[in-house]
């Protein structure tokens, strides 16, 4: 196998890629793209972080994946019980296992969903773990020895801390703000240090190496890095802000330099990330609108000050405030966009009788449509998809019954308000669906611009780098034009045997599991980055 480089950069997008490129922020990148392929990379339905990265590692759309946003939810007598998506909940192999399938051996740094870390043949460390199950979440477990001793190794600053990630929230005090970005600078160069030392020790077929902190600064400093939206003449402090993100990326392009150089000139290259990036100017708060439209009952005993103090003060075991007896649909998570419907099961509980159901969705979906801004008369939701139109396959049962795209694309909320719409008191960065795809070295098209790709052709592709088979269910597709004509003649695509259900069928010992506190962890830091309230 030829050796295969591939750099995650989560939510990165062209919108701010191409002037920090035309700048001369990213003068690396710049130059290396020039020399490679581009794209737009189309995401999942609902560009979210944890089914739109497992939509690149497995080929697979999450309808078949089944994995639609960090938690599931489970109905219990008080209501709805959070649990983490784990690897173990993903339902189709991985390109780790892919590759191991064919005696490659694999490198995978800091992708989510990706704990308890899989006995892949080479390195795993996962994201999204706390800090304090970092150890347990290292694969081969002995290497977390090793980690210890790198320079500069903090496990608390390489792994997600509920603590720091809270600054993540757009109210962070100004005099926080350098800290914040400068943690993330140390972050990406912990990553790259442990990226570094098995490219020069334990060198692998596969590197995968993903940095976060793109997606992490977009959400907080959007205003201050949009082009759009940066003033003509900044506050001292505007003008700050923006400095401190500019030497992040500065920073971030050395990294992705030096990964490039260590890697070695025999290697071919690959970026991608999850989805775009772009502005959001105002809030939807779904459950206040279902609560208007007579879908959904609050509690008595719970007033809106109640729930956003309940809401900001830690995770509950259900959604917070909710009249369960009353209640036909909800919203779950502000990362779902999602709208659930309750069905009658006969256990006496409140839920639309089966005959019902696709009546009662429709109703739903066309009023949501419908919906138009108190003030403005402009629509609050540009599309509305039911599960089977944006996620079909065998997991389609477990996805939103209604999945919202909101006008401005943002995430919509799920707790108490006196409007369903209010406008953000400040422009705040969200997900968008155009994220990209770069690539270069031997064998890549030189200066071509290709068609939009889907997050699903990257799998492939990748395979197709190393010279393996493409499984032949895999429902993404090689990127052929992202080659040049001499390197597809030698080496044709070529298709092999289906994918083998093996990845979350691993068996775990006891003490691999991530325990129910280090959930509880995650969630309370995926709640500071507003994907949960």
């Amino acid at each position: 196998m030829q050796r295969t480089l591939f750099i995650g950069l989560d939510g990165c997008t062209f919108t701010i890629l191409d002037p920090l490129m035309k700048d001369g922020v990213m003068p690396f990148l710049r130059d290396y793209v020039a020399g490679g392929v581009r794209a737009e990379l189309l995401s999942t339905p609902n560009p979210l972080t944890p089914p739109a990265w497992t939509s690149l590692v497995t080929g697979r759309t999450p309808g078949h994946h089944g994995i639609f946003d960090f938690i599931r939810a489970e109905e219990g007598p008080q209501g709805l019980y959070f649990t983490l998506n784990t690897s173990d909940d993903i339902r189709c192999e991985t390109i780790w296992s892919m590759i191991n399938r064919h005696h490659g051996t694999v490198t995978s740094l800091n992708f989510p969903v990706s704990s308890p870390p899989p006995p892949v043949n080479g390195y795993l460390i996962p994201g999204f773990v706390p800090w304090k199950h970092l150890r347990r979440s290292v694969h081969p477990p002995e290497f977390y020895e090793v980690l210890k001793g790198l320079p500069g190794f903090d496990a608390k600053a390489l792994a997600m801390d509920m603590n720091d990630e809270l600054k993540s929230i757009q109210w962070l005090p100004q005099e926080e703000y350098e800290a914040w970005i400068t943690h993330h600078i140390q972050r990406e160069r912990q990553w790259f240090t442990i990226a570094r030392h098995l490219l020069e020790t334990r060198p692998t077929d596969f590197v995968a190496v993903l940095f976060d902190g793109v997606d992490k600064l977009q959400h907080l400093c959007w205003r201050y890095m949009d082009p759009h939206l940066f003033p003509d003449h900044p506050t001292p402090f505007e003008s700050k802000v923006r400095d401190l993100c500019l030497g992040y990326f500065r920073r971030l392009d050395g990294l992705i330099r030096d990964l490039i150089t260590l890697a070695g000139p025999d290697t071919r290259v690959y970026f991608a990330s999850d989805h775009g990036f772009g502005a959001t100017h105002e809030v939807f708060y779904a459950n206040v609108w279902l609560r208007q439209e007579g879908y959904l009952a609050w509690a008595e005993e719970s007033s809106k000050d109640d729930l956003g103090r309940m809401a900001a003060d830690k995770i509950k075991s259900h959604v917070v405030g909710i009249d369960w007896s009353k209640t036909l649909a909800y919203a779950l998570t502000p990362s779902s966009n999602g709208i659930f419907i309750r069905r009658e099961d006969g256990s006496g509980r409140p839920g639309v009788r089966p005959g019902d159901y696709q009546a009662f969705r429709s109703q739903l979906a066309d009023k949501l449509l419908a919906l138009r801004h108190p003030e403005t008369g402009a629509r609050i939701i540009r599309k509305v998809m039911t599960r089977e139109e944006a996620f079909p396959g065998s997991a389609s049962h477990q996805a939103p019954d209604l999945t919202l795209v909101l006008e401005d694309y943002g995430f919509l909320s799920v707790l108490n308000a006196d409007a369903p719409v209010k406008p953000r008191p400040e422009p705040a960065g969200t997900h968008r669906p155009q994220g990209i795809f770069l690539a270069g070295g031997p064998g890549i098209a030189k200066g071509r611009m290709l068609e939009p790709l889907s997050i699903i052709d990257v799998a492939p592709t990748l395979l197709h780098s190393l010279g393996l088979p493409i499984p032949s269910d895999l429902e993404g597709r090689v990127a052929d034009r992202c080659f040049d004509e001499a390197f597809l003649l030698a080496q044709p695509v070529v298709t092999g045997e289906p994918t083998r259900l093996i990845d979350g069928q691993w068996a775990r010992e006891p003490e691999q599991a991530l325990q129910s506190d280090a959930n509880e962890k995650v969630m309370a830091s995926l709640k500071a980055l507003g994907y949960m309230e």
